[in-house]
């Protein structure tokens, strides 16, 4: 997804929605989703497996990887970037993917296990207390 994410950001595509597959009966792709096989090869016992992504975590990090311009991705993808050991890939230029400082948001973010994050950028507080003028 790493790639997928970088050639996006290369043509400058920035995708809105992301849909999630869901299996229906008869169809190729439901065969190899859940036998996690090749069914467009001979399927055997010592076929090579297909990686399938059906936990929640996994999918959240894929919709988070091509959504890469999306704010509310950012914590996700830097904490999956360290732990990729691609940390050349956070900072503020064009060939970075995503910018290593955090806008304000109101909508509340989390990381791929779901922590709350502090914001990295706190508005000035605005003094209460009001001076009186003679």
């Amino acid at each position: 997804m790493l790639n997928l994410a970088l050639w996006l950001k290369k043509y400058d595509f920035k995708l809105d929605q992301v849909q999630t597959f869901t299996p229906t009966p008869m169809a190729m792709a439901t065969a190899m989703y859940h036998s996690g096989k090749n069914p467009l090869r001979k399927v055997t016992a010592d076929s090579d497996d297909v990686p399938i992504p059906k936990a929640g975590n996994v999918r959240k990090l894929h919709k988070a990887f091509i959504r890469y311009h999306d704010p509310n991705n950012w914590p996700m993808l830097r904490e999956a970037l360290i732990k990729l050991g691609r940390e050349d890939l956070i900072g503020n230029g064009k060939q970075h993917l995503i910018p290593a400082w955090q806008p304000l948001s109101n909508k509340p973010i989390t990381t791929v296990r779901g922590e709350k994050l502090e914001r990295t950028i706190r508005p000035r507080r605005v003094s209460e207390i009001k001076r009186k003028y003679s």
